[in-house]
């Protein structure tokens, strides 16, 4: 094990503070302070960034027991805040947790397979890792690891007992494989494809695939697909001691697998004859789909070159299921909240998952519900004593334990979970199980595979039809460091979650803004804020447009209102002569002509605030933009924003204090950085919509609103459609599908009569007839196969909301926020 004291030397840094534990060693590797599980042997890098500075949270990790740093700046009151702590300062953290790894890796002398490409790195990783488990004792990235930050994480989790380790490895710009090659030094690679992700930091596709071959210049063998010319030029350029195992589907002479597609009677599956080393099989791929094809013959050819028989390579293709590469927050009954993980069991996958569990600050207990936890190379009691090392860091309250393995380790859970129940197998959870034991719950669903958990979810599931509306977390990420990264040094952020969080559903939007570090949330209502705070929600919370009757609450729930009218301010500064209340924002007009005090009742409203100053102080000022979407209102919104300051002027130089100011929402963070002032607003660019139409591909969608077939007809000729028989009737037969959306759903009736589309198999069905008001149907004539069950998508990806909401001369807004409650909601997360 590596002690601390070695980190100096080997990281090339000065030791600033030894710890008062001599003999403290590095087990944990920590980067994200939100995310501490076991503190004792956690080394925290202190990563710098251009909006991030690890360094900030030193006092708190050591609040919570951490002990040992790695920075790159000296820090303050060393001996004096942090006795018993030790530091290392390094040129880079970054650069040293990579050179840690890589020292590790050097520890390892069995086999490092690693995965590149552009496209299904994850997937093929994950297959590679359940077809070749009978044989080994496979260490694997978590998830999709595979940045400059995750590549060393996840090798840092190799140890003795592993067989083998598969790791994937991605980039983004010139000059990054190279450091990840040198933490994975892998010994065999595969290749998956090259496509257009990540063009923008390359100056060619070329340049590209050179780059992400890099990874296999000292590997023993390489694996692609011979068909992709770009790999294989790429692949050229290598050491001629790397062996070269191609495969084809287009029957290029020199690849060594010979591949040719049929279909099969099963149209879920493919017939592929396969030549290699002079022998022909046919064997059954358990997919059909193009991106699904083509990763399982990666892992074919894996299984051809490790020289399994074909009887066993066809039985364990079939037992190849879809790995689901992201985790799902699901509503649950008796207002609870499943989070379904059965991505992996390894005790990484638990850890990651503990911390999604830890972070859901809602109301209840949290539970966890586990299964035996497989591949972990450990003995079984050092394996449980840290399962229950982990589920007690991260607040688990009750543990529902399901299989033999875990059954054995009572003693050691029960010790560490306030509540814990044992069962045989997931028949005895399921018998045991009645709606009635959980209310108002977070809880976690950690399963192995065979253990079937599925079902265990579906017990938990509320009773809905077949829409939902699915939430990418990640993707309102990507569009929240989007903004972010745009903002002037120094700016805050508040984000609006008003309107069920632009239809996403508020909690669980504030509270990954929440984790996310954002600066201020808005509602629109005061309800909306108190619900916020009931589960759990401790960002500061402005209401928009609170009524003299929630006064009370706001004092209680610790809200703050938007002012803009001189009555209800008197009708506050009434409220707070019986106590104290929360600050005000005060809105100002400035041209929008709809809420807010103008520049000439400053003359009054002043005097007011100097004579209210010792019960009433002012958080911010604020103004709208009436046109900042627009440029064609570029000079109207410079003359609003120059009111704006006159104004905020003013108050400042009154109150003698500062204030927030703040006038920018989503465009106008875009179209006026000059006006960021102290903070803006982000708004419907959170949730995927470019309104500025500055960059309308750099956002992420992050809603999708998708539906079910429920019924497919077959309509002769002449025949007419729906209520009104306005689905005009065609000269010809048409195969009509009824979806299980409608108004009700808040799926807008204007898109009668072929105005809307959705997307089924990837192809656009056009809506037919008047949309009802829990169904409407579409013409699947021209998309072959369509059947009843099948997914229609409404909106989201390849179907955007602006396209939509032209259609029906509205805008993305309207379409977001009419979604009904009554569609799910499923949050998903990667």
């Amino acid at each position: 094990m590596l002690r601390f004291a070695s980190l100096p030397a080997l990281l090339g840094g000065t030791l600033l503070q030894a710890p008062t534990d001599a003999a403290a060693t590095v087990q944990h590797l920590l980067l994200d302070s939100r995310r501490v599980g076991v503190p004792a042997g956690t080394v925290f890098f202190a990563l710098r960034g251009p909006h991030h500075d690890g360094h900030q949270y030193i006092a708190e990790l050591y609040q919570r027991g951490v002990r040992l740093f790695v920075v790159e700046v000296p820090v303050a009151n060393l001996a004096a805040a942090y006795s018993e702590a030790g530091f290392v300062q390094v040129n880079s953290a970054l650069e040293a947790l990579q050179q840690l790894a890589a020292q590790h890796r050097q520890g390892f002398g069995g086999p490092v397979w690693a995965i590149t490409g552009s496209n299904g790195k994850t997937i093929v990783k994950e297959w590679l890792a359940q077809l070749l488990s009978p044989d080994e004792l496979i260490c694997r990235s978590p998830r999709s690891y595979n940045s400059q930050v995750g590549v060393p994480l996840s090798v840092w989790e190799l140890r003795p007992q592993h067989t083998l380790g598969i790791f994937e490895a991605g980039i983004s710009e010139p000059d990054e494989m190279a450091r990840l090659a040198h933490i994975i030094q892998p010994t065999a690679g595969i290749f998956t494809n090259l496509g257009p992700a990540h063009d923008a930091g390359f100056a060619s596709r070329e340049q590209k695939a050179a780059e992400k071959m890099q990874l296999f210049a000292g590997v023993e063998r390489l694996v692609y697909c011979r068909d992709h010319a770009a790999v294989h030029a790429a692949a050229a350029a290598l050491p001629a001691s790397v062996q070269r195992l191609t495969w084809s589907r287009h029957a290029v002479p020199d690849a060594a697998v010979q591949v040719a597609l049929e279909p099969s009677a099963d149209p879920s599956q493919m017939l592929a004859k396969v030549r290699y080393a002079g022998t022909e099989e046919v064997f059954t791929l358990p997919f059909a789909d193009e991106p699904s094809v083509e990763n399982v013959l990666h892992c074919l050819t894996v299984l051809l070159w490790r020289g399994l028989a074909s009887a066993e390579i066809q039985r364990r293709l079939l037992r190849l299921h879809p790995v689901a590469m992201r985790l799902e927050m699901k509503q649950a009954i008796h207002d609870c909240y499943v989070l379904d993980d059965t991505y992996n069991n390894d005790l990484t996958g638990l850890d990651l998952a503990l911390d999604a569990l830890q972070r859901q600050p809602r109301r209840g207990r949290r539970t966890l519900i586990l299964s035996d936890v497989l591949e972990s190379g450990l003995a079984p009691e050092e394996l449980y004593g840290r399962v229950a090392e982990l589920a007690a860091q991260h607040g688990v309250q009750r543990l529902l334990a399901v299989g033999e393995a875990i059954g054995q380790h009572q003693a050691v859970l029960a010790a560490a979970v306030p509540e814990v129940l044992f069962f045989a197998d997931t028949e005895a959870l399921l018998a045991w199980f009645h709606p009635d034991k959980f209310r108002q719950e977070t809880i976690l669903v950690k399963g192995a595979r065979r253990f079937g958990f599925e079902r265990v979810v579906a017990a938990f599931q509320q009773k809905i039809h077949g829409t939902v509306l699915e939430v990418n977390l990640d993707a309102l990420v990507h569009n929240l460091n989007y903004y972010r990264a745009r903002l002037q040094p120094g700016t805050r952020l508040m984000v609006m979650v008003k309107a069920f969080a632009y239809g996403s559903s508020s909690y669980e939007v504030a509270n990954l803004l929440e984790f996310h570090r954002v600066d201020y949330l808005a509602v629109a209502y005061t309800d909306e804020g108190v619900q916020l705070r009931e589960n759990g929600i401790s960002l500061p919370i402005m209401v928009m447009n609170p009524s003299p009757d929630s006064f009370g609450l706001l004092r209680q729930y610790h809200l703050e209102p938007e002012i803009y009218s001189f009555a209800r301010l008197r009708e506050y500064l009434q409220a707070a002569a019986a106590g104290p209340l929360p600050a005000v924002h005060l809105k100002l007009d400035t041209g929008m002509r709809r809420l807010g005090f103008d520049e000439a009742d400053l003359d009054e409203l002043l005097p007011l605030l100097r004579q209210h100053a010792t019960r009433l102080r002012v958080a911010s000022a604020l103004t709208h933009l009436a046109g900042a979407d627009e440029e064609q209102h570029n000079d109207f919104s410079r003359r609003q924003l120059s009111a704006f300051q006159r104004m905020a002027a003013r108050l400042e130089n009154e109150l003698g204090y500062p204030i927030i100011k703040h006038a920018l929402n989503s465009p106008g963070i875009l179209r006026f950085p000059e006006a960021h002032f102290d903070m803006v607003r982000l708004g419907i660019g959170l949730y995927g919509v470019e309104a500025a139409g500055l960059d309308p591909t750099a956002l992420r969608p992050v809603s999708n609103l998708r539906t079910t077939v429920s019924q497919i007809k077959q309509l002769p000729a002449g025949e007419t459609v729906g209520y009104g028989r306005r689905g005009d009737a065609a000269d010809y037969p048409r195969r009509i599908a009824t979806l299980a959306i409608g108004y009700a759903d808040g799926y807008d009736r204007r898109f009668s009569r072929g105005v809307g589309e959705v997307l089924i198999r990837g192809q656009r069905a056009p809506l037919v007839g008047n949309v009802c008001m829990d169904m409407c149907m579409v013409d699947v004539s021209g998309i072959a196969d369509v059947q009843e069950g099948d997914t229609a998508l409404v909106f989201g990806e390849g179907l955007g909301l602006t396209e939509l909401a032209k259609r029906i001369g509205t805008i993305p807004y309207e379409l977001l926020t009419s979604v009904s409650e009554r569609v799910k909601r499923i949050f998903v997360s990667e």
